[in-house]
């Protein structure tokens, strides 16, 4: 089988400011001369889940759309507001995406209570995971296996005062997915990829295992305020070689463009006197 590219994004934040659109064109324009084969963003496509940032996003990706190289999950970011992620989820959990040499097994780890701006932590179930076991069974034994979900299934460092504060208090907001070593292990050695965004800090895994099967797990980082992506180059259903970064021609953002932290502390003081009083 030909030499094929796969691009992870996530967490482009699209509030329909000019400096988004200027960070999402860049992303568009640098995937295309890079001549990926397929994209995936890993959810918070939109800043507050409203039609117009999904609409913006469909817009300004339209020639990866169009051409059916892009597949997207939801993140935590697009259920507020408008709840926009109805519109491609339809109520499903788990879904598949097939193209030449990759097979994408798509998880929406978001829940109801996303539907808070400030509830950002995400949830599986045991059905949820029953339906990522039955997928990646299915999935063709030439074809790159790839896990698609927002939050993060292994612990990561907290990236912000916020997110600390939560954690000291015992709260969920920056904790990784409850069952995420469980889908973890179970999918070990049956899969190649797993992909994730949330926390915007890139990290990465090498879990081992056979020669073939070597599950790693990547973290993107938020790519709009990086300005840049990893790509993946595979063949017959094999990586080929570690993935490589490529950068946009607009320089990286400031974290707090994406990130008012006051209404986040504000949050949590609430909570807080709540809890208290």
């Amino acid at each position: 089988m030909p030499l094929q590219k796969l691009a992870h994004l996530s967490d482009l934040h699209l509030d329909l400011s000019p400096s988004s659109d200027a960070e999402a064109r860049a992303l568009v324009e640098a995937l295309l001369a890079e001549r990926v084969d397929h994209v995936v963003v890993t959810g918070d496509l939109t800043h507050q889940g409203g039609r117009a940032e999904f609409r913006r996003f469909r817009e300004l990706f339209a020639p990866l759309l169009d051409t059916e190289r892009l597949t997207f999950i939801p993140g935590n970011h697009d259920r507020p507001g408008d709840d926009v992620v109805g519109q491609w989820m339809k109520g499903r959990k788990v879904c598949t995406v097939e193209r030449e040499g990759l097979y994408l097994v798509c998880v929406d780890s978001t829940g109801p209570h996303n539907r808070s701006y400030f509830a950002s932590h995400g949830e599986l179930s045991p059905a949820v995971l029953d339906a990522v076991d039955t997928a990646v069974c299915a999935a063709p034994r030439e074809a790159l296996t790839v896990i698609l979900l927002h939050h993060h299934v292994l612990p990561l460092p907290e990236e912000s005062l916020p997110e600390r504060l939560a954690t000291r208090l015992g709260w969920p907001h920056a904790a990784e997915l409850a069952l995420g070593t469980e889908l973890v292990s179970r999918v070990q050695g049956r899969c190649d990829l797993i992909l994730h965004g949330h926390r915007h800090v890139p990290r990465e895994f090498d879990l081992g295992g056979d020669e073939r099967r070597a599950l790693r797990v990547y973290n993107s980082g938020s790519s709009t305020e990086l300005g840049r992506f990893r790509v993946f180059h595979h063949a017959g259903g094999r990586l080929l070689a570690p993935p490589v970064w490529r950068r946009t021609s607009v320089p990286p953002a400031p974290k707090t463009a994406r990130h008012n932290f006051l209404p986040a502390l504000q949050y949590l003081a609430g909570q807080l006197s709540t809890a208290l009083f």
